[in-house]
């Protein structure tokens, strides 16, 4: 084997090593149901990929992005709110968990708290 074929062997393995650890699944966990939730609203990850969640005290809601309007005034301050809850189980592509991740829809405000 020839240095120039070996040297595209490895690249070639490097490659799909990697290939490995990129995406992952995600499947839905019980059916939507109503909830109170109260936290801080927030804008996290970074542009142009930027969600708004509510941060309580044992778990992150993300917003669904047609909802966001109802809780950007809120920004930075603690919300009361009613919606239905749903969540993902997120899987690496190893099959590795990657954790729950919970999401708002219908959200009605209850009470900004300052």
């Amino acid at each position: 084997m020839s240095k120039y074929a070996a040297a595209l062997l490895f690249v070639v393995l490097y490659a799909a090593g990697n290939a490995l650890a990129l995406g992952g699944t995600e499947t839905g966990g019980a059916k939507p149901h109503k909830v109170e939730v109260s936290g801080k609203v927030r804008m996290v990850g970074n542009s142009p990929m930027t969600s708004l969640v509510i941060s309580g005290d044992d778990r992150e809601w993300y917003i669904e992005p047609k909802e966001t309007e109802k809780l950007m005034p809120f920004q930075q301050q603690t919300v009361t709110v009613k919606a239905r809850e749903y969540y993902y189980d997120r899987t690496f592509a190893n099959g590795a968990s990657a954790g729950r991740q919970y999401y708002l829809s219908n959200i009605v405000v209850i009470e900004p708290k300052r």
